[in-house]
């Protein structure tokens, strides 16, 4: 599949897909959310492929959205807009694969709501996070607004999200935004590592976890730990189990088919 506003490589089980408009610092255009959408659906179908590393070239992740775009758009556009990002955004949260945002410069608005729909964000010490929309007289768009919150806390989101602030990625790490902070040459290295660790787990139960934790917040604890005791169930019944578990009792790697 051809790809204009990104590259898509895989490697080692590996999808690395990388937004390409490193001009406009990888701003998002309907064009690139489109392309996104597309990019994580080939991911997920492949069988060649395990997990999914994001990330921007250039000096930027995503800079936000593409503000020449949103300029004097009507407001049943910007309704569209907003939903079609949140439905491509909701795949890469949903992916049954895990999926890594390797942070490697400016994250802002659209491209902080993309990071935070991974499931793991490593950021640059050179990274810079924030939501600005409010200097646009908007809101985000993207889910920011419901995934910030989740993510670091009420208090600390609106701080974020009313004054508009960027900061750095030590801040971003601190208040719980950003999972993993690492030196600038390092951030491809250990994001691709993370996803290594990852892998080296059985393929239906690392879906099995990402699906219970996004449930999860959303039900009390007691239908969760419900729901967690239905998946326990389900995939002691699977042949990955039998292999996991006869591999840690004879001491060796375990071998894991996916079934």
């Amino acid at each position: 599949m051809s790809y204009q506003f990104l590259t898509f490589a895989v490697a080692d089980r590996i999808a690395t897909i990388t937004v390409n408009r490193p001009e406009k610092l990888n701003a998002l255009n309907d064009g690139t959310i489109a392309e996104l959408g597309r990019a994580i659906d080939e991911a997920v179908a492949s069988e060649a492929v395990g997990g999914v590393l994001l990330t921007g070239a250039g000096r930027a992740f995503v800079a936000g959205a593409d503000i020449g775009e949103l300029q004097g758009q009507p407001p049943g556009e910007a309704q569209r807009r907003a939903r079609a990002g949140q439905a491509v955004f909701r795949r890469f949260e949903a992916s049954p694969k895990p999926v890594v945002a390797a942070l490697n410069g400016f994250a802002l608005g659209g491209g902080c709501e993309l990071a935070m729909a991974c499931h793991v964000r490593v950021a640059s010490e050179a990274a810079r996070l924030g939501q600005p929309e409010v200097k646009l007289g908007l809101v985000p768009g993207f889910g920011g607004s419901q995934r910030l919150p989740r993510l670091v806390g009420r208090g600390a989101a609106l701080k974020l999200l009313l004054t508009g602030e960027i900061i750095d990625a030590a801040e971003a790490h601190r208040i719980g935004l950003v999972d993993v902070l690492v030196p600038p040459a390092e951030l491809l290295e250990r994001a691709t590592g993370l996803l290594r660790a990852m892998l080296a787990n059985g393929p239906l139960a690392l879906a099995g976890c990402i699906a219970l934790v996004h449930r999860g917040l959303e039900v009390p604890l007691d239908e969760g730990c419900a729901i967690e005791a239905d998946q326990f169930g389900l995939l002691s019944a699977t042949e990955d189990m039998r292999e996991g578990t006869s591999a840690f009792l004879e001491k060796r790697a375990p071998q894991f088919r996916g079934r």
